[in-house]
């Protein structure tokens, strides 16, 4: 993008800040997104660039700016100053990234609310004083390579400083006088010397495992704007180094003799009583009744449900990933564990999660029922092509046939193989991955994706025979080798209408074969009959082989959904219903109505039939497609039946059958009782319950999947926030550590008054408040 420069001094005069100000708004205005300011001692540079919109907008600052760098500074805008700066740099800041390549004077960060300041140097005094966070957005952050002056962090009430104390010129102090001085919330990073600070309101703690990981992450960033890449070994070569100040909290400030009525009747109320200026008068009983009751007297007590329910976006996936787990992880800087959990539930995170799946989970977020945009949970899926395959459990020499080597066979297959189990894939193809490989556009997922994902299956699966096409004899052979046989064979066989000249008619099936293995020429015309999700496949697929007038006809409200309608319509396709064929001519399709519709190809795309002719009687056959029960058995309690020959669905919904009928055998093969996953079964959160009001409303698009993390609003699962605890006006919930990683919040019920601040406050709806019954 071009640069506009704009100068801070006109024919040897200072400009005032006003008229500067005044043209770098008018540049925002007519459409600048760069801009170099020569300046000369002007204030406010920076600041209020709201006309931008979403806009990025960088302002480069030479020579020597004057106060309030950034003041106000809006999301999107990126300030760099290549000198030292004035004070107030970055004052009532909301949201912009503020660089200074040296040191700046008093009041960094003032009163901030969002952003980042990243500092080269030192800073003078009230730096990060009066700050806040709005839990609806990231809280502000103010990095400082050297030290701080005097009244550091006075009256924060939120956000992270990180006082790195390199090449500083406060080489005794590198916090200043009495620093934390009314302090109220946030906490504070810090490295190197420092003499105290106010006991009153901060505490001196370590760095624990989440700070250590987050500290670690995003010092790069930093070091990085400031050009000092080569100080992240020093900084992060001894983690005690590192220290924290974190502020108290609000009950731990109080005094004591104002917290506690047991000691104010030991203290003042019995001294007065029994032996003060009333102890002669009378000797009425006044021992105190407590207003509020707690314990067995309370009218409702509150109950920490941490994972009793699940979570939407978990109870929507077919193949029943634990999504809201995943982020949790994330969030606490577990990430190859999140990245990895995938493949206990399915061989396919990134292909089907990261690129092919409609993404049912994220259309019930309960962010998108609250009228926001939810989590991008493709992020997550293509984020696990790297993911690292568990262990099995010890090898139990049972052996399982599995007929078709596509997505729900593979998927059934890779299940039993982490029970220990020996699967035995049959494919009458000479590859593995069924339509994923074979029939699914590139312009959906690259190819190497799906290599990949297949290559970890075949490292891990050792008994597979492609190019077999199991016949009626093969089948009783494989029955009487194998434990238990698993039919996942898919639909291969496309179902054409009876309609005259429907000879002049392709499949979708044989047009994406061959579009995607050898490319074709389908003409400048294409009408396709069928306007579902694979019928939208080859809209896009058309187009990309330079058909430029699709049409997609239906009998209905077409069914296609989500990113295959998305790309037909983006592809310049038109749907038509509702219309029905009578007949397919030389010219195009002839609709009942009389109407002609041109067309140079005609494909038909009202799904696929399979192939049963090789099943025994003993499998029960209904309308076409193998019948199951719910554990997907068949008639025959040796067979089970799994994917599109049971009924069309999508890829997740044949993975997700692929997991649950490996429960099942797995269970009768193990001797016992229990035939699924327990966990889906749970009930789901009612929304109602979660507090979308900490959130951002604001957010559309994520950019990583930490930031999806960190806007996943955890339904059902506990954050470790800690507002319950906060918040309690009696402190009688306090935080349990049970292990490395897990706690519990206990409640002491002498203290509790059943007063559901908990329960109102939780953002995640963990906390549930009964009626007391002292009988029940």
């Amino acid at each position: 993008m071009h640069k506009f420069t704009i100068t801070g001094v006109e024919n040897g005069k200072r400009v005032e800040s006003r008229i500067l100000e005044e043209r770098i708004q008018q540049a925002i205005a007519s459409g600048s997104r760069e801009i170099v300011v020569e300046a000369d001692g002007q204030h406010g540079i920076g600041g209020r660039l709201w006309k931008a919109g979403s806009d990025s907008v960088r302002v480069t600052i030479t020579g020597s700016p004057g106060q309030r760098i950034g003041a106000m500074g809006f999301p999107n805008t990126f300030i760099e100053v290549q000198a030292p700066a004035s004070d107030d740099v970055g004052w009532l800041n909301a949201g912009a990234t503020i660089v200074v390549h040296g040191d700046a004077t008093n009041g960094v960060g003032n009163a901030m609310a969002q952003g980042k300041i990243y500092i080269g140097g030192d800073i003078g005094a009230r730096g990060m004083t009066m700050t806040k966070h709005n839990p609806k957005y990231d809280p502000p952050q103010l990095w400082v390579l050297g030290g701080a002056g005097d009244s550091f962090a006075e009256f924060m009430a939120g956000g992270v400083a990180v006082i790195c104390g390199i090449e500083t010129q406060y080489t005794h102090n590198i916090l200043g006088h009495r620093p934390c001085v009314g302090m109220v919330g946030g906490k504070i990073f810090f490295r190197g010397p420092y003499l105290g600070h106010s006991e009153a309101d901060a505490r001196l703690i370590t760095v624990e495992d989440e700070d250590w990981v987050w500290l670690k992450a995003h010092l790069p960033e930093f070091l990085q704007t400031i050009s000092r890449p080569e100080l992240y070994a020093t900084l992060t070569a001894e983690r005690e180094a590192w220290k924290i100040l974190a502020a108290l909290k609000s009950y731990e400030k109080t005094p004591a003799t104002h917290r506690s009525m047991a000691r104010f009747k030991r203290e003042v109320w019995d001294p007065e009583l029994k032996g003060g200026l009333i102890a002669d008068l009378d000797d009425i009983d006044r021992t105190p009744v407590p207003v509020i009751a707690t314990g067995e007297l309370r009218r409702f007590v509150p109950f920490w449900e941490n994972e009793k329910y699940v979570a939407p976006c978990q109870a929507s996936c077919p193949s029943g990933i634990p999504v809201q787990k995943r982020w949790d992880l994330i969030r606490k800087g577990r990430m190859d564990e999140a990245i990895d959990l995938a493949l206990r539930y399915t061989p396919f995170p990134a292909t089907v999660c990261g690129y092919l799946c409609p993404e049912l989970c994220c259309d019930k977020c309960t962010r998108a029922e609250g009228s926001m945009y939810p989590v991008d949970v493709s992020l997550l899926g293509k984020a696990s092509i790297n993911a690292k395959a568990p262990e099995p459990k010890t090898p139990t020499g049972r052996k399982v046939a599995v007929i078709g080597g596509g997505p729900a066979g593979l998927s059934v297959a890779w299940q039993l193989w982490l029970k220990g189990h020996t699967p035995v894939v049959f494919e009458r193809a000479d590859n593995l991955g069924g339509k994923i490989g074979s029939v699914i556009p590139d312009s959906r997922i690259p190819k190497d994706i799906i290599e990949h994902e297949i290559g970890r299956i075949l490292k891990r699966i050792d008994h597979i025979d492609l190019g077999h096409d199991v016949k009626p004899k093969d089948f009783k052979k494989i029955m009487s080798q194998h434990d238990f046989v698993v039919i996942a064979g898919g639909a291969q066989t496309p179902r054409m209408p009876k309609v005259e000249g429907i000879e002049r008619a392709v499949s979708a099936l044989d047009f994406l074969e061959r579009s995607k293995a050898e490319g074709l020429n389908p003409g400048r015309r294409v009408v396709i009959i069928g306007a579902g999700n694979v019928g939208c496949d080859v809209a896009t697929e058309a187009a990309r082989q330079g058909a430029t007038d699709i049409t997609l006809i239906d009998i209905q409200e077409p069914a296609s959904f989500g990113k295959e309608r998305l790309a037909a319509e983006a592809a310049g396709a038109k749907f038509l219903w509702p219309v029905f064929t009578q007949a397919i001519t030389k010219r195009g399709v002839k609709l009942t109505s009389g109407e002609l519709l041109e067309a140079d190809t005609v494909v038909v795309s009202i799904g696929d039939q399979p192939d049963v002719s090789f099943l025994p009687k003993s499998v029960e056959i209904a309308r076409g497609f193998i019948k199951v029960d719910e554990t997907f058995q068949t008639s025959d309690p040796q067979v089970y039946a799994i994917g599109d020959i049971v009924r069309p669905g999508l890829l997740t919904d044949a993975v997700g059958a692929g997991r649950k009928a490996a429960e099942a055998i797995d269970a009768r093969l193990m001797g016992s009782d229990e035939t699924y996953d327990q966990l889906p079964m749970k009930t789901v959160i009612d929304t109602r319950r979660v507090k979308l009001e900490y959130y951002d409303p604001q957010v559309k698009t994520y950019t990583d999947v930490q930031q999806c993390a960190t806007h996943c609003a955890s339904c059902g699962g506990c954050r470790d926030c800690g507002l319950c605890e906060i918040l309690c006006p009696q402190q009688a919930i306090s935080r349990r550590a049970l292990n490395d990683h897990d706690y519990e919040y206990i409640v002491d019920e002498q203290r509790c008054i059943g007063c559901g601040f908990c329960m109102h406050a939780c953002p995640c709806g963990i906390w549930e408040l009964r009626a007391n019954d002292p009988l029940g």
